[in-house]
């Protein structure tokens, strides 16, 4: 039952990110929702950047949600135990969310909208790197704190 509690929530994280892999979020299906909110605050908006927009929202998604999954599966591989870091686990973290997101870039190429991209794999890659770094310095901050 405890592991369950660390592991439901990388399940989700990953049950949603296969959602988000799917045609229903494909960029010409994001644009539109991007666009409208965009326009909404600055009506005369161009295309030119309406494109960057979107391109910057759906990059940085990846770049987000990854960073969710490291400290997701950080916490997991951890589960309760008192010692604050551990190379181990941030190492089989960071290697669980690489496998996911090779997965989920194999897995675009079977839809009919999208397509796999080992760039996107590499950026989602580095979200997760990214969070096991701050997770790393935070432990590393606590620790010199408490030893004084």
């Amino acid at each position: 039952m405890r592991a369950l509690k660390y592991w439901l929530p990388v399940a989700m994280v990953i049950g949603i990110m296969y959602y988000f892999s799917t045609d229903d979020f494909s960029a010409d299906n994001s644009r539109s929702m991007i666009e409208r909110i965009y326009l909404w605050f600055s009506p005369r908006a161009n295309n030119h950047a309406l494109a960057n927009l979107n391109y910057l929202v759906r990059k940085s998604a990846h770049f987000s949600e990854y960073a969710l999954l490291g400290v997701l599966l950080y916490r997991a591989y951890r589960m309760d135990n008192n010692a604050r870091w551990r190379f181990k686990w941030a190492l089989f973290a960071f290697g669980s969310a690489v496998v996911w997101a090779l997965v989920d870039e194999f897995h675009q190429t079977f839809t009919r909208t999208r397509s796999g991209s080992i760039w996107d794999a590499l950026l989602d890659s580095t979200g997760a790197l990214f969070a096991l770094v701050i997770i790393r310095l935070y432990c590393a901050t606590r620790r010199t704190a408490d030893s004084r």
